[in-house]
């Protein structure tokens, strides 16, 4: 079973930056992605990554502000989130597919991680 573990959260101010890690116990997937949901609202894909070759997609709204890259020596992925604001609130999740399709749907991911909290204050 692939664990992922989330860390690097945590409270900033709008501009700031944060970086948050997502550890994978095994290398048994063929993709991996960052997803978010805030209080009330459903949950929003911000990005993916392919474990061969590093192909990367991102939602609009992370667009120019957000950095997906992979490190296949220690089967983690970084997700650098610069000039943050305060919609970018949420609960982020590591997610993982064993044989998934580099898209921003939750459905095509097995195996996620418990979260982490980002907040960005005004």
């Amino acid at each position: 079973q692939l664990q992922l573990v989330e860390s690097g959260g945590g409270l900033v101010q709008s501009g700031g930056s944060l970086r948050l890690s997502c550890a994978a116990s095994r290398t048994t997937f063929n993709v991996i992605a960052w997803f978010r949901q805030a209080p009330g609202k459903s949950c929003e894909g911000v990005s993916t990554i392919a474990r061969r070759g590093g192909t990367t997609k991102y939602a609009d709204s992370v667009k120019g502000r957000f950095t997906f890259a992979i490190d296949n020596n220690k089967n983690t992925v970084y997700l650098q989130m610069n000039n943050l604001k305060p919609e970018d609130t949420a609960v982020y999740y590591c997610a993982a597919a064993a044989n998934g399709q580099n898209i921003l749907f939750e459905d095509d991911y097995d195996y996620w991680g418990q979260g982490t909290q980002v907040t960005v204050s005004p």
